[in-house]
């Protein structure tokens, strides 16, 4: 089967129960509950672990097996009466347009937060009681007090980190239908390395073999010890070494930061990773245009941009090089808000002055620095006692004096 740029996650997704393997109680569990769905005493099933155990590949191969419809949701559909409400219309109440049945998803139900997600646990409960197709939950993290009211409604099943056993035979499978040289100890090294992790391990498979091959020693070295929760580095070396814009698209689904900080991150490293002119070109323009929508999230509160936000910084920066390089860069946290930091601080003297002036001239600071302060340094260079003249006038201390002395 020859490789292509369609992420290996898809690709060798699991497509019947069978398939999923390290999560034998759990998959029957669930075989049980789609199948016998209207005699269960709760409607509901709450799938809960770390991300890349098989969660939601468990659903989606569960539905292949038993032909249903698949309706996939995600938490954040249930923030407004409107959304809600075209679940309750399109996915809950119609009948299947082939006359199948349909096996409900809703992802990440964990993610829920905050004023703007208040009372969207308690709606998706609602849906539980009046649903006549089977409804699974997938959650992180199951103890968060704002899930209380589903899983009083919904039956938990843990789904726990996979044997790195598991992951080195599928990451061999793979190895055999896509033409790859690896050793069966890289294979077991790079397994071990995700923290029972299947799809990060596959992913990370694919960026490391793309065009060679083969699965070098030095190489998974260069990915460095993983924490359980995937961390920014990681993300940056999926989005920066990945030609797929599928997995550079899913380098950020599970890094905890805002995506403003992912920004500053990228902004700091690209220089190191894209050095060809034009390649940086497009990726700044990516990176711009990604700014262009935060600040329209400000201004108008439209947070439907931060889907275009992500396509940016995820899709449009991977895409924007011609190929992937292969030297290694060791990425560094954003030096820039430290840059600001120590560049208000040295004009912090700078505003106390134009402060002052501003006060006196009855003008802005803004137009204190542009058009009065470079003045003060010509005055004092011309003519010495008039200039202390006008600094007593202007109440200007001493180290503020000294400041116009050395800046102008």
């Amino acid at each position: 089967m020859p490789s292509s740029s369609q992420p290996w996650t898809k690709k060798y997704a699991p497509q019947k129960l069978s398939d999923i393997k390290g999560q034998d109680k759990a998959v029957q569990r669930i075989r049980e509950f789609v199948l016998n769905y209207k005699k269960q005493k709760k409607k509901a099933l709450l799938l809960y672990g770390p991300t890349g155990t098989g969660k939601t590949a468990a659903l989606h191969a569960a539905a292949q097996e038993f032909d249903f419809e698949t309706i996939e949701l995600n938490a954040s559909d249930f923030r407004t009466p409107e959304q809600i409400q075209a679940v309750q219309g399109n996915a809950i109440k119609q009948r299947s347009l082939f006359g199948k049945e349909k096996l409900i998803i809703i992802d990440e139900v964990d993610g829920l937060s905050g004023t703007q997600d208040r009372g969207g646990a308690g709606e998706i409960a609602k849906l539980m009681e009046i649903s006549p197709f089977p409804i699974v939950l997938t959650a992180n993290d199951p103890e968060e007090d704002k899930l209380k009211a589903l899983k009083a409604k919904a039956e938990l099943l843990s789904f726990e980190p996979l044997p790195h056993t598991v992951i080195a035979e599928q990451l061999e499978h793979i190895s055999k239908h896509e033409g790859i040289t690896a050793t069966t100890d890289d294979l077991k090294h790079l397994a071990r390395r995700t923290g029972g992790d299947m799809r990060a391990a596959i992913t990370d498979f694919q960026i490391l073999t793309i065009g060679s091959k083969q699965l070098k020693h030095e190489d998974i070295q260069m990915l460095g010890d993983r924490d359980k929760e995937e961390e920014l580095k990681e993300a940056l070396f999926r989005i920066f070494k990945t030609m797929s814009p599928e997995i550079a698209l899913a380098a950020l689904d599970n890094v905890d930061e805002e995506y403003n900080e992912v920004m500053l991150w990228i902004d700091e490293n690209l220089p190191q990773e894209y050095q060809l002119p034009q390649e940086r070109a497009k990726a700044y323009d990516m990176l711009s245009k990604a700014d262009i929508m935060q600040r329209r999230i400000r201004r108008w509160q439209h947070w439907r941009f931060l889907v275009y936000i992500k396509a940016y910084i995820s899709m449009g920066i991977a895409l924007s090089k011609d190929a992937k390089h292969p030297h290694q860069v060791e990425y560094q946290r954003t030096t820039r808000l430290l840059q600001i930091w120590k560049a208000n601080m040295t004009f912090a003297k700078r505003k106390d002055i134009a402060a002052k002036i501003g006060e006196i001239c009855h003008t802005s600071s803004k137009r204190a620095i542009k058009d009065i302060l470079p003045y003060l340094g010509i005055i004092f260079a011309k003519n010495k006692y008039r200039a202390e003249e006008l600094f007593a006038y202007l109440d200007l201390n001493d180290e503020e004096i000294e400041w116009v002395r050395k800046r102008y």
